[in-house]
């Protein structure tokens, strides 16, 4: 799941960055208003996580503007402005959550993970294909019965296949999926980062389940 970050302070924005990726997110984040507007208005995310006190364009203005452009991507406010009237505006320009800083990131997720449960896209308690199985609440992967050792890009890349079972993933959907908008598509980080996911998941066993479709992409499916 992809979440946008409109953070100014560039500490706390790369420490909400770390801690989601590592939880299975894909993450991108900005600075500024306006660029989080450009970005929340022009990609896909699950979720943006957006502080108030932005600069050129402050996080009301975002969420209003959004929300006038028919965008319903769902919003969680983190701010420092903690006064009743801050967090009652915030929700009701349409904000999903409001939490007030500093903040605990166990419940920062909690909250993640409680706004997504409610929107359109559910997140699944449990995938399974054949004899792998993915647990994306409680981040577990198994082959066999046997827990695998994956890395947070690893199981970020697993989970988009095992959301997609059976459909051939082009390069390109790959990286918009688990990589961020800066990610530089002409490298061969996407390629290596399959071969590691697929020593893990199907080397050690006798049936394969990730296979490449030559010049397309790729496929996690059971043949």
């Amino acid at each position: 799941m992809r979440i946008l970050i409109v953070e100014d302070e560039k500490k706390t924005a790369a420490y909400l960055q770390k801690g989601l990726s590592e939880h299975g997110f894909v993450v991108d984040s900005c600075h500024d208003g306006e660029e989080g507007l450009l970005l929340a208005a022009t990609v896909e995310y699950d979720l943006i996580i957006l502080d108030v006190m932005v600069p050129l364009r402050d996080g009301w203005s975002v969420l209003a503007e959004l929300r006038r452009r028919g965008r319903k991507t769902p919003v969680l406010y983190l701010s420092a402005r903690d006064t009743l009237d801050d967090r009652v505006k915030g929700l009701e320009l349409g904000a999903d959550d409001y939490l007030v800083k500093p903040f605990a990131f166990v419940e920062l997720l909690a909250r993640i993970r409680s706004i997504l449960r409610r929107g359109p896209v559910r997140q699944a308690e449990h995938l399974q294909l054949a004899d792998l199985s993915l647990d994306p609440i409680r981040h577990k992967a198994y082959r066999g019965g046997q827990a695998l050792d994956l890395t947070p890009k690893e199981f970020t890349l697993l989970a988009l296949f095992m959301n997609r079972p059976g459909e051939v993933l082009s390069r390109t959907l790959i990286a918009e999926q688990v990589w961020d908008v800066r990610f530089d598509c002409d490298s061969n980080i996407i390629d290596v980062a399959i071969r590691r996911l697929r020593q893990k998941i199907d080397d050690p066993f006798p049936q394969k389940l990730l296979h490449t479709v030559r010049g397309i992409g790729y496929v996690l499916e059971q043949r």
